[in-house]
C-alpha cells in the first residue's frame, strides 16, 4: 500500500493527526515537560516531541520558549492550550460522558487529593456513599496537602482536592461545604481545664502553656500564630507533629496541649474540650477545583453525594469545657 503524502493528504487526515498533536501538547503543558507526558501517553520522547513540532510547524507558532528539560507557554501556546483542554477532555472522555446522561456512572476512574485529617474525619460518610452507589468505579485517594496537593490538580493528576483553604489561588476555585469549630484540648486534670470550669478561658491564660501543633507550612500554624499576634501574646510551641490523631495521643499523655478543629473530636477522647470560638475562626473544608476545567461524570457525581451527605449530616452538639472526664458524644452518620 503506497503511503499517504502529507503534502497532498486528505482534510481527514490532518484531523486524525491533529487530535493527536493535541492530546500531547495538552499533556506537555499538564506535565511540564516532554518526559512526563510520554510517560502518561505511552509514547517515546521524540514521538512526542515530533508531534509538538508538527502542530507548531501547520498552526505557524510557537507554542513553547524552552529553557532546558522545562517549557514554559507563549502567548499563543496560552491561548491555544484554552482552546485544546476542552476538546481534549471531550474526547478521551465521551464514552464516560455518554454513558452518564443515561444514568450510568458506574466505570472509569476517581482521583482525590486530600489530607489525612480530611481523609480521616471529612471524607468517610461521602466515600462509603459513593463507593456504594458506584462500586465500578476505580476511587483512589491520595494523600496530598497544600501546595503538593495544588501541584497535583494543576497537572490533571487528580479530578479534584478536598480541604481547608485560606487563600485561593486565581486558577482555583475553592466550594466550601462545611464548616467546624475551633477547640482547646487539654487533659482532663490539666490547670486550664480545672479554671474553664469557672470561667470562660483568655487567650492570656493559654500562652501560659506550651503547644503542641501541625507542622508549621500547615495553615493551624499560620492561624495560631496571627492570633495571638493580633493580641500582643506570644506562645511557646512544645511538640510539632503531623496528624490530629498523633496531636490528641499526645495532649493525653500530658506532653502539652493544642487546638484543634473539632472535626477530629468524637468524644471517645479522655480529654477536656474548650470552645475558642471567641478567639479563632471557624474552620471550612471544600472541594477545590480547576477554574474552568471540565469535570468527569464521575467527579460530578461525587461532589453531589459529599454535598448532600453534608446537608443531611446531624448537627453536633454544643461543645462544654470538661473537667470531670465525661465527654459529649458527637452522633455518627447512620450506615
Amino acid at each position: 500500500m503506497p503511503k499517504t503524502d502529507p503534502d497532498h493528504a486528505s482534510p481527514m487526515y490532518y484531523k486524525n493527526n491533529r487530535i493527536k498533536q493535541l492530546r500531547a501538547f495538552h499533556q506537555v503543558v499538564r506535565a511540564g515537560n516532554i518526559s512526563r507526558a510520554a510517560e502518561r501517553l505511552s509514547l517515546s520522547q521524540p514521538a512526542v516531541s515530533l508531534q509538538i513540532q508538527a502542530l507548531e510547524r501547520e498552526m505557524g507558532i510557537t507554542l513553547f520558549e524552552r529553557r532546558g528539560p522545562n517549557l514554559r507557554l507563549t502567548p499563543e501556546g496560552e491561548t491555544l492550550y484554552h482552546l485544546a483542554e476542552p476538546l481534549v477532555e471531550g474526547i478521551d472522555k465521551l464514552q464516560e460522558n455518554f454513558a452518564a446522561l443515561f444514568g450510568n456512572v458506574n466505570s472509569g476512574n476517581l482521583n482525590i487529593g486530600a489530607g489525612e485529617s480530611t481523609i480521616l474525619y471529612v471524607l468517610p460518610e461521602p466515600v462509603r456513599r459513593f463507593v456504594d452507589q458506584h462500586p465500578g468505579v476505580r476511587l483512589k485517594l491520595h494523600n496530598v496537602t497544600g501546595r503538593d496537593g495544588m501541584k497535583m490538580l494543576r497537572a490533571n493528576e487528580i479530578d479534584l482536592a478536598v480541604g481547608s483553604m485560606l487563600e485561593v489561588p486565581e486558577d482555583l476555585e475553592y466550594r466550601p461545604f462545611a464548616t467546624f469549630d475551633p477547640m482547646l484540648i487539654t487533659p482532663l486534670e490539666h490547670p486550664l481545664a480545672q479554671l474553664a470550669s469557672t470561667r470562660e478561658l483568655t487567650l492570656e491564660d493559654i500562652s501560659a502553656y506550651g503547644l503542641i501543633l501541625p507542622p508549621a507550612h500547615l495553615s493551624t500554624w499560620r492561624i495560631v500564630k496571627y492570633v495571638f499576634q493580633q493580641h500582643d501574646l506570644t506562645f511557646t510551641v512544645t511538640l510539632e507533629a503531623g496528624g490530629w490523631e498523633v496531636i490528641k495521643k499526645y495532649v493525653e499523655l500530658g506532653m502539652g496541649i493544642s487546638i484543634v478543629t473539632d472535626i477530629c473530636l468524637d468524644g471517645s477522647e479522655r480529654l477536656a474540650r474548650i470552645p475558642l470560638k471567641r478567639y479563632f475562626p471557624q474552620r471550612s473544608y471544600g472541594l477545590v477545583l480547576r477554574r474552568g476545567g471540565g469535570l468527569s461524570p464521575q467527579a460530578r457525581r461525587f461532589i453531589d453525594v459529599l454535598e448532600d451527605a453534608y446537608q443531611t449530616r446531624p448537627p453536633l452538639p454544643q461543645a462544654q469545657a470538661v473537667a470531670t472526664g465525661k465527654t459529649v458524644a458527637r452522633p455518627r452518620p447512620e450506615r
